[in-house]
């Protein structure tokens, strides 16, 4: 089943493809880096379930700090967030994947000599893992946000490190987890939407990498994306094609994910009055959800966007986000 991107973003005509991986299946010019994109994807849900399970050390942690004298409970805290920490780093080293693959699929969609849309409908199996990677990302970014243990065990990690260093001790873990990797962890767990960051950096450098590529070539896939998203959401009859809950989380954190990259590499963002986006349209059909569903991506285009409060930004789409 093919997608008329050009008749769904303006008419909602014809049928929809992010959410039917069967029918995308990818061409000879495209399997290279489908073939790239599918190694990394394959890893995404056993990366989800480990951070669901993530349960933190936080009370052999705060045994630790209460009796800093007691060296058994430091042992117990120590050994507990040992193996957190290299979980930690085995998310962090996934999001370096994730942008390797982002840059390849942002080339592989943006190529002269088709425009975007040509692209979307050339290139549906490469169109569905980028849909894909921002499902993962912003399922990632929610399920992060919504457990502060993490930055707790890692800042614990940090301290501990620190002292035993001023002590000279060498701790077998600064093998796996060196002093240069521990700052780059920090910087990512620092952010509010780690995943969300790295693409939008990702995207933001491709962009500035590739300086012949006229920009509108990223930010027109970007926004034709939202648009498919949207007429999907909005209009019935393909609402109605949507088999479950999680079809339409996925077509939601899809449009969320492509607005947030296309606010970052815009020169004026997603929310003037001359992007390509219809924000208005965007966050109503979010609004018109159960709002627990929809909390954390409404937090996203808040807290995650570059331009939302620019002054160019409008008072009612301000409003729609308060």
């Amino acid at each position: 089943m093919q997608t008329n991107y050009s008749n769904l973003k303006h008419h909602g005509e014809n049928a929809c493809s992010f959410h039917t991986p069967q029918d995308a299946q990818p061409t000879d010019g495209e399997r290279e880096v489908w073939n790239q994109i599918s190694a990394v994807l394959q890893d995404s849900e056993s990366m989800l379930a480990d951070l669901q399970a993530y349960k933190g050390a936080g009370q052999e942690i705060r045994d630790a700090i209460q009796n800093p004298n007691d060296i058994q409970l430091q042992e117990k805290a120590w050994n507990s967030v040992c193996p957190l920490v290299v979980r930690l780093k085995r998310f962090y080293e996934f999001s370096l994947r994730l942008e390797k693959a982002l840059q390849s699929l942002l080339e592989s969609l943006t190529c002269p000599p088709y425009t975007p849309t040509q692209h979307l409908e050339r290139e549906q199996a490469l169109a569905k893992e980028f849909a894909e990677i921002l499902h993962f990302t912003l399922r990632f970014d929610e399920l992060k946000m919504r457990n502060p243990a993490i930055q707790n065990d890692f800042s614990y990690y940090r301290r501990t490190i620190s002292r035993n260093r001023i002590n000279n001790m060498h701790l077998d873990i600064e093998n796996e987890v060196n002093n240069e990797m521990a700052n780059r962890m920090s910087l990512f767990y620092a952010e509010a939407t780690p995943m969300l960051k790295t693409l939008s950096n990702a995207t933001t450098h491709f962009v500035s990498e590739n300086k012949t590529l006229p920009i509108e070539n990223t930010t027109d896939c970007l926004s034709t994306m939202a648009s498919v998203c949207k007429v999907m959401l909005e209009t019935p009859e393909y609402r109605s094609r949507f088999t479950s809950e999680e079809t339409l989380m996925f077509c939601m954190r899809v449009m969320v994910g492509v607005i947030i990259l296309y606010d970052h590499v815009h020169p004026v963002g997603a929310f003037s009055k001359t992007s390509k986006i219809d924000m208005k349209g965007c966050i109503k059909v979010l609004k018109e959800q159960p709002p627990d569903t929809v909390e954390g991506l409404l937090n996203a285009l808040r807290f995650t966007t570059k331009h939302l409060n620019d002054e160019s930004t409008s008072k009612q789409i301000r409003a729609m986000l308060q």
